[in-house]
This record gives C-alpha cells, sequence and structure tokens, in this order.
C-alpha cells in the first residue's frame, strides 16, 4: 500500500458540489492499494500513520502524533499513487490492485484508524471524482510505503 500524507489544520473533500468529509486539525491521507496488498500492508500503513511524530509539541518541536494531539484524518482513495510514469507521457495503473478488493482494504482502514484511537475519521468516497480542499499546516508531507518499509 501507499499513502500520502499530509498534515493539515483543516481540510474537506467534495462530491458532486457537496461536502462528504471535514476535519480539522489532523492529516489528510490519500491512499492506495498495489497488486497483492492484504490486511498487513494495510496495518502498516495504519499503524505509521497513528504513531508519526509529526505534530508539534508545546515547545514548537514535531514531537506528536494525531493521536496525542487529538487530531483527525480525512482518508480518500487515490489509486493514480500507483502510476508508472516511467515510460511515455500516459501513466499505467497496472500495479494498482482492482477497484472492489481495493474498495474494501481502503474501508477496512477507516475501521482499523478508529481502532488505533483516532476518534474521528472523515472520509472521501471511494472511485469518485472528488475535489480536495485542504489548509497544509508546515507543511508537512509523509509519503508511507508499505513494501519499501517506510
Amino acid at each position: 500500500m501507499r499513502a500520502v500524507l499530509q498534515r493539515v489544520s483543516s481540510a474537506s473533500v467534495t462530491v458532486d458540489g457537496a461536502v462528504v468529509g471535514e476535519i480539522g486539525k489532523g492529516l489528510v491521507a490519500l491512499v492506495a492499494a498495489g497488486q497483492g496488498d492484504t490486511e498487513t500492508e494495510l496495518a502498516y500503513i495504519v499503524d505509521k500513520l497513528v504513531g508519526l511524530r509529526i505534530f508539534g509539541d508545546d515547545a514548537g518541536k514535531m514531537n506528536l502524533s494525531v493521536l496525542d494531539c487529538g487530531g483527525a484524518v480525512l482518508w480518500i482513495s487515490q489509486f493514480t499513487l500507483y502510476g508508472d510514469a516511467r515510460k511515455g507521457k500516459r501513466p499505467g495503473f497496472t500495479d494498482a490492485m482492482a477497484p472492489e478488493p481495493a474498495r474494501a482494504l481502503w474501508s477496512s482502514g477507516v475501521d482499523l484508524l478508529r481502532q488505533r484511537g483516532v476518534a474521528n475519521v472523515a472520509t472521501g468516497v471511494f472511485g469518485a471524482d472528488m475535489q480536495v480542499s485542504l489548509c497544509g499546516d508546515g507543511p508537512v508531507t509523509i509519503l508511507l510505503d508499505s513494501a519499501r518499509g517506510f
């Protein structure tokens, strides 16, 4: 699995003109499942996400996790994280998981975030054309890839 995390002061996702998910302080997680990914890779991504110490403490040092600061997570599917643009001008997406198993894994991620202690989890709509608005904080952007161990 792959995820791009962005620390935000606020964020929202809109589908067909309606806001379907929004958060205040927390993380926007753009998440994609790849061929062969399982609950193991999902747990890796979620555990990294909830444990990363990328929020400022009282001294302004990045020393707190999203759990420590009571932050929220906006969990958004984005299969294009598996886009391969090494050849030509149009990326290929053959490394991305097929939509139906990816939807199930993505949905399990919401439950796992809550099990790990994130009280406020908002989502986009899997497979929809979404407009994501955010106010980046820092900015702080982190890439996670379960296959590469980061």
